[in-house]
């Protein structure tokens, strides 16, 4: 048997295993340490092994992952959201929807400072997805509302995929935040487009919201919506003017998140021990997918599969245009079933020897990933996002509910997703302007 039959079999082994729920890191690991043992023998897997995890995750790029998971789950932890959430309610109460368009906006705030899709969706979905329903809004549009627009947690930097991307790519992760920014806002101004054009068509959809507030609840909100935009701001200024490096900046923004809930009288005990508690896990997790996609991708170039794969796509066109299609149908399929820190790391070997070959840019590319990687959190039947609202909500809502009201979502996804295909500069005006 050859090392391209062997490499092969692998990959089909691998996506087996995850398929019945094995975890991700485990599959990748097992399946390159025996494929490698079977093309060379189990001295050259065991020097794998021993050898290579260190050296990349000793990264210190990577060091900015668990900065920005900390600075996400103290904000989640110490209820930085909610008066951000209050004060747009009051802003765009008179739109149709106004509620659901709030939470898109608190949701882009949120993601901007935690970094994750999965802590945005989360945090937004107590505090939004009750307010919506008691003034009588769809579940479905409830619901789907803050499960879509989690992800744009992954693309408003700093995001930890972009960060996982960079490093694998070796790109920039500075100029992949920079990038990310206006598609990040691109997303979800056309949902709030989408959500006020469904009201008005269909008012029964969202109820009337009465809003009266006092002088005292305004300046309450006023002491209360601080918090976020002030961290937004030190983060991301310092990234983009260049004053510190992304791995700078989490260590920054961590600290600042702590110094704003102790300031507010929110940094109990119970809060930072909770907030480092599931930064640390997240970590791990993470890391344990990092080491396991890095086994499999050795395994992969050992085999010869990446560049058997590259030249599958390639004999067929070599123009953009396709190897995007290509990348496409194989992210959405994918995506139903692998979550998507497991889907990116699967992947990347596969498809970058593409990037080079249709003489794409790298930065614009990874923005494409990182978009087809927010469809897949919300696709039946994983959708990470759409699990994490359920179970944050428990009866209140089922499943099917909020699957329901994801796929208006899912449709802008595609039509976001083609604007910043046909239109590059979009993702790369902002990296061109810093950095020329």
């Amino acid at each position: 048997m050859s090392n391209l039959d062997i490499g092969f079999i692998g990959t089909i082994a691998a996506l087996g295993l995850i398929a019945l729920r094995v975890p991700i890191g485990l599959s990748l690991g097992v399946v390159s340490v025996f494929g490698i043992a079977s093309m060379f023998n189990f001295n050259v897997a065991w020097g794998m092994i021993s050898a290579t995890p260190f050296d990349y995750v000793g990264q210190w790029e990577l060091s900015a992952a668990p900065m920005f998971l900390l600075m996400g789950f103290l904000c989640s932890t110490t209820d930085m959201t909610r008066g951000l959430f209050t004060a747009l309610r009051l802003v765009l109460a008179r739109l149709p929807g106004g509620l659901a368009v709030a939470s898109v906006g608190a949701c882009a705030f949120f993601a901007a400072a935690a970094g994750s899709s999965t802590a945005t969706a989360s945090a937004m979905s107590r505090i939004a997805v009750p307010e919506m329903l008691r003034n009588g809004y769809d579940k479905g549009l409830a619901t789907g509302t803050i499960a879509a627009s989690g992800t744009l947690g992954s693309l408003i930097p700093p995001s930890v995929l972009l960060i996982l991307y960079g490093v694998y790519a070796q790109v920039s992760v500075g100029q992949l935040f920079m990038a990310g920014f206006i598609p990040g806002v691109l997303s979800a101004l056309i949902y709030m487009a989408m959500i006020v054009m469904r009201v008005k068509l269909s008012p029964e959809l969202a109820g009337e919201a009465s809003i009266e507030v006092t002088d005292e609840e305004k300046r309450t909100i006023v002491r209360e919506i601080w918090p976020l935009p002030l961290l937004i701001f030190a983060v991301l200024g310092g990234i983009f003017s260049g004053a510190f490096s992304p791995t700078e900046a989490g260590a920054l923004g961590a600290f600042i998140a702590g110094v704003i809930a102790f300031i507010r009288g929110k940094l109990t005990r119970d809060a930072l021990f909770d907030a480092i508690k599931q930064a640390i896990s997240a970590t791990a997790g993470i890391f344990i997918i990092l080491v396991g996609s890095l086994f499999f991708t050795r395994f992969l170039a050992l085999s010869g599969v990446p560049a058997a794969f590259a030249n599958m796509i390639l004999s067929v066109s070599s123009e953009p245009w396709w190897i995007l299609l290509a990348v496409t149908i194989l992210y959405v399929v994918l995506g139903m079933l692998i979550d998507s820190i497991g889907l990116l790391l699967l992947t990347l070997p596969l498809i970058l020897p593409l990037v080079g070959a249709a003489d794409m840019n790298p930065i614009w590319f990874g923005i494409i990933i990182i978009k087809l990687l927010e469809i897949g959190l919300v696709t039946p039947p994983i959708g990470l996002n759409v699990y994490m609202i359920k179970g944050s909500l428990g009866d209140l809502v089922t499943l099917p509910e909020v699957f329901k009201g994801v796929t208006w979502f899912i449709v802008m996804d595609f039509l976001t997703l083609l604007i910043l295909m046909l239109f590059p500069i979009l993702s790369l005006w902002l990296p061109q302007m810093a950095f020329n």
